[in-house]
């Protein structure tokens, strides 16, 4: 029924450029549209472009929505060639993004992990994806 759909996932922050920052010159996806000032909010779409699914990220001016709820909210990319994997840890590193000891220790074994900053956790996954 859903196959086919975009998939957005929308999110608040507190710090829309720092964490479109983080998603784009960090993670290296796109910036794919944006808004100002749409009845007091402001609005950045990052992914890549083509795909079916993306990060939107809105701040509501004057409102404070505070950071992640928890260490253990999660996005995770999976990069199975060892080389893409290496070149963006290395990227993020290089852009002063320090990796975290993930809150479940699973994702420490073929990933790294990350925080933005609203403290959402991003793990890079040298792994296939499975179910």
């Amino acid at each position: 029924m859903l196959q086919g759909k975009v998939l957005r996932v929308a999110r608040p922050t507190d710090y829309l450029d720092r964490v479109v920052h983080f998603y784009t010159e960090g993670l290296g996806l796109q910036i794919l549209d944006s808004f100002e000032n749409h009845e007091g909010f402001d609005g950045v779409m990052v992914g890549m472009p083509g795909e079916s699914h993306h990060f939107e990220f809105i701040h509501q001016r004057g409102h404070i929505v505070g950071g992640a709820p928890t260490q253990d909210n999660l996005i995770v990319f999976y990069l199975p060639n060892q080389q893409e994997w290496q070149q963006v840890v290395e990227r993020m590193k290089a852009m002063g993004f320090e990796p975290v000891n993930s809150y479940n220790p699973y994702w420490d074994k073929d990933g790294v992990t990350f925080e933005d900053p609203d403290g959402y956790r991003v793990v890079l996954q040298n792994a296939e994806w499975s179910l």
